[in-house]
């Protein structure tokens, strides 16, 4: 049991090592994870900013684009330059626009062109049916590389950095590129490797140095690309929020560990786990007939072994048991055990009958009937053959027990009173129950022989048993000389150490088979000749 204690007080002490640990490690794992998530919303935002105005600028394009198709006026007239004009003073996304015929510029916002200046090659082409050439230098207006958006035999230049115009801070860079992976425009200075794999497959995630989302829309992708450094100032954020978090819950594990460790430790707590475990097991005390030496039963006593060997003793696990509720778990195993451990000798032998002790709770409520016809049922075993045996103790509401036993003799089982003697109201009970048998407490037998103050009352006993017609078995039965005693009052069944103390399943039987090879075998059901 020390060494019990000693396994279960360092279980403790690692689990709640563990309690202490573990919300602190999964307090820095969700403040990473939510970091990191407010992060890439951040970044996501402003993809979808970039796209949004990418989209938006390119709409006014396209939409000029068409305008001037539509217009009805001699190209590179007065009128048609004026048009041009107009529409790039009042679209600020607009920085040129021409007017090409069979590929060469004719006219353009500036007025006529004296120079030769060829249609610039197509990088893309929109869905919508714009062609687009991504970097053209102009040569009227001589300012930086614009982007060229061609339909039918206008140009219009943009300035490309426009479509990444968007206001973020100085850390976060945002690219822009066409629905087709084609790079259009960059804010900042961004990883050319990474940009590269981004426009391959879009996507949000994280690297080894950056956090990245992207945003689609109509006809344009938008990346947004920050130092993972980045989440480091976040983090710190989300840390001090969760860490008062993390200590409660360390705090509550520790607790719970505590808790139960104390409640392993109880004897209630080591009883739930060995009724959780199955370790109970069910010994045998065989039941003799005094007259013929045949071994017609056994009672079913109820044994606890612990996994490391130690045993505890009934007088201690039972009370425990029926203070707690227990205790109709521990009737069910036992009957279980009895089904499993004895069904081949019980099927075999018909005289053959076991014994099962009722607590209170089952003889008030009677549920352990129906237990016991669907456990035996399809075994072969007959109610018969499976005494009830019931103590004062389960005698507090009478009326239950009454309709208890009723039906259980209706069923076909026998029904004892165990322990006889040793209640203030026996003979009350004796009157108003339909019992089949009683059993003498060895408290008495053992008187038989010795001048004792009890030594008259086990003769009184068993004049009154017979007088109310009831079979008799003396329990305890440990000398030759109780056992001529009994014999010769006509008490016609004794178990006892003189025959054999409490047995094993496999001890049993071959204490049966023993008996059954010196004695004969037993008479036909035994019940009959009780009731």
């Amino acid at each position: 049991m020390g060494r019990k204690r000693v396994h279960i007080i360092v279980l403790a002490a690692v689990l709640a090592a563990v309690a202490v640990i573990l919300p602190i490690v999964l307090m820095l794992h969700v403040s990473w994870v939510s970091a990191l998530r407010r992060e890439e919303r951040n970044l996501r935002a402003f993809a979808e900013q970039g796209s949004s105005r990418a989209q938006l600028l390119y709409d006014e394009v396209r939409d000029a684009l068409l305008a001037l198709t539509k217009a009805e006026i001699v190209p590179c007239s007065t009128q048609h330059i004026a048009l041009m004009r107009e529409i790039v003073m009042n679209n600020t996304a607009i920085n040129e626009i021409g007017y090409f015929k069979d590929g060469r510029l004719v006219c353009s916002s500036w007025g006529q062109v004296a120079t030769t200046v060829t249609r610039a090659p197509v990088d893309y082409e929109t869905a919508d049916g714009i062609a687009v050439t991504v970097r053209v230098q102009p040569i009227v207006s001589h300012v930086k590389p614009m982007m060229a958006l061609h339909f039918r035999d206008h140009n219009i230049l943009v300035d490309p950095s426009l479509l990444a115009d968007v206001a973020t801070d100085t850390d976060t860079q945002l690219v822009i590129a066409s629905e087709g992976g084609v790079l259009v425009a960059a804010h900042g200075d961004p990883d050319g490797h990474l940009v590269s794999s981004l426009l391959k497959q879009p996507r949000s995630g994280i690297d080894d140095d950056h956090i990245f989302a992207a945003a689609r829309s109509k006809d344009w992708i938008a990346i947004a690309i920050s130092s993972r450094e980045r989440i480091a100032q976040t983090l710190s954020e989300e840390r001090w929020l969760l860490l008062p978090v993390a200590g409660l819950m360390a705090a509550s594990l520790v607790a719970l560990i505590t808790w139960l460790a104390r409640r392993r430790l109880s004897p209630l707590g080591e009883l739930e786990l060995a009724l959780r475990n199955r370790e109970f097991v069910a010994h045998y005390q065989p039941i003799i007939d005094i007259e013929t030496g045949i071994c017609v039963g056994a009672e079913a006593l109820a044994r606890w072994r612990r996994p490391d060997g130690t045993a505890v003793r009934p007088d201690f696990f039972i009370p425990l048991a029926e203070e707690n509720g227990l205790i109709g778990a521990l009737t069910n195993q036992m009957v279980e055990a009895v089904i499993r451990d004895l069904a081949p000798v019980l099927v075999a032998d018909r005289s053959l009958h076991i014994a099962l002790n009722l607590s209170a709770e089952d003889l008030v409520s009677g549920r352990v009937l129906a237990f016991i016809q669907q456990a035996i049922a399809g075994t072969g075993i007959r109610t018969e053959q499976l005494w009830l045996e019931a103590t004062e103790r389960g005698f507090i509401d009478i009326e239950a027990a009454r309709a208890t036993i009723i039906e259980a003799r209706r069923l076909g089982h026998s029904v004892a009173i165990d322990d006889f003697g040793t209640g203030y109201s026996s003979l009350q009970y004796l009157q108003r129950l339909p019992l089949d048998a009683l059993k003498i407490d060895k408290a008495f037998v053992e008187t038989i022989g010795r001048n004792a103050a009890t030594s008259p009352v086990i003769g009184h006993i068993i004049d009154m048993a017979k007088t109310l017609d009831l079979h008799i078995v003396a329990e305890g039965i440990e000398t030759e000389e109780q056992l001529a005693y009994l014999r010769e009052r006509g008490v016609r069944f004794g178990q006892g150490w003189l025959f054999s103390k409490p047995l094993p399943a496999g001890e049993f039987v071959a204490f049966h088979r023993r008996r059954q090879h010196e004695y004969g075998p037993g008479p036909e059901l035994i019940r009959r000749a009780i009731a």
